[in-house]
């Protein structure tokens, strides 16, 4: 499989913010629409719709102040992706009545400045600001790609701040895209962007500029409520994204080694075709 360059990569941005989820609901429902219909969690992919996470799901035993496992809504509920971050780990926010809400048992002012956008629990990154979220067959371990992703977040008060980056199947750069901002606390941003097709391997989000912490109160905290996506499809023949370049590197070789037998490269308009037998 060949992935399509960045720079032909065509796409669709759905960008919004405001004061409460009324302001933003209707970016966030034609996001939805443009996906297509919601399927439900179960093993395999349907090969279109979409998928969410809005994160209340998730067992009390596996949310604030316990961590949770990256690998949650692919494995316990299968959404097909798996979580990870260069920090120390992943929180959602707890229930009321268990723990201080709105990761208030990291900090007790930080309920004062997020909101949900659905209620009641919201996700963040720990001891970092970036998450990466990669794609798989939902309940499998095949690699697998999808054709948007969307998140909602709380906070963004700084432009230019928190984003969202593309990669595809090689672990190539398909674009960053920039969340907007508002002014005030307990605001909801959203940022979903959609492709002509299926080439997204992997998402990184970058929130904010600033990591909870006991002790920051800094501006620009955010933190992030329901995930929408595409639904993920299999990546045949692609590299997982942490193999990237090196396979496309090694898959090249292997078809110019192939090829020694008079064999002309010759332009092509179809890029999965780079190589053809003289005759």
């Amino acid at each position: 499989m060949v992935a399509m360059p960045a720079a032909l990569a065509v796409t669709v941005t759905f960008s919004v913010a405001g004061a409460n989820t009324a302001a933003i609901q209707p970016t966030v429902d034609s996001f939805r629409s443009s996906l297509g219909s919601l399927n439900p969690n179960t093993v395999g992919s349907v090969g279109s719709g979409r998928r969410e996470i809005n994160w209340d799901g998730v067992p009390d035993s596996l949310a604030a102040p316990n961590n949770l496992p990256g690998n949650f809504f692919n494995v316990n509920s299968p959404r097909g992706v798996v979580i990870n971050t260069p920090g120390t780990g992943l929180m959602v926010s707890a229930n009321a009545g268990l723990a201080p809400v709105e990761f208030g048992n990291i900090n007790p002012s930080y309920p004062g400045l997020f909101a949900p956008f659905s209620a009641q629990r919201l996700f963040t990154p720990l001891g970092s600001n970036i998450t990466d979220v990669s794609f798989f067959v939902p309940g499998t371990a095949t690699a697998a790609l999808t054709n948007g992703f969307g998140s909602v977040f709380s906070n963004v008060s700084l432009s230019l701040a928190t984003s969202l980056q593309f990669f595809d199947a090689f672990n190539a750069s398909l674009g960053t895209f920039y969340v907007p901002s508002i002014a005030g606390t307990e605001t909801l941003s959203f940022l979903g962007v959609k492709f002509d097709d299926a080439i997204v391997a992997r998402v990184r989000i970058t929130s904010g500029t600033q990591i909870l912490a006991a002790g920051n109160t800094a501006s620009n905290l955010v933190v992030m409520d329901d995930w929408i996506y595409g639904e993920p499809i299999a990546a045949a023949g692609a590299a997982t994204p942490d193999e990237g370049s090196t396979a496309l590197l090694l898959g090249l070789a292997l078809a110019i080694m192939a090829s020694v037998r008079r064999v002309g490269l010759v332009a092509c308009t179809n890029p999965a075709r780079f190589f053809q037998r003289n005759r």
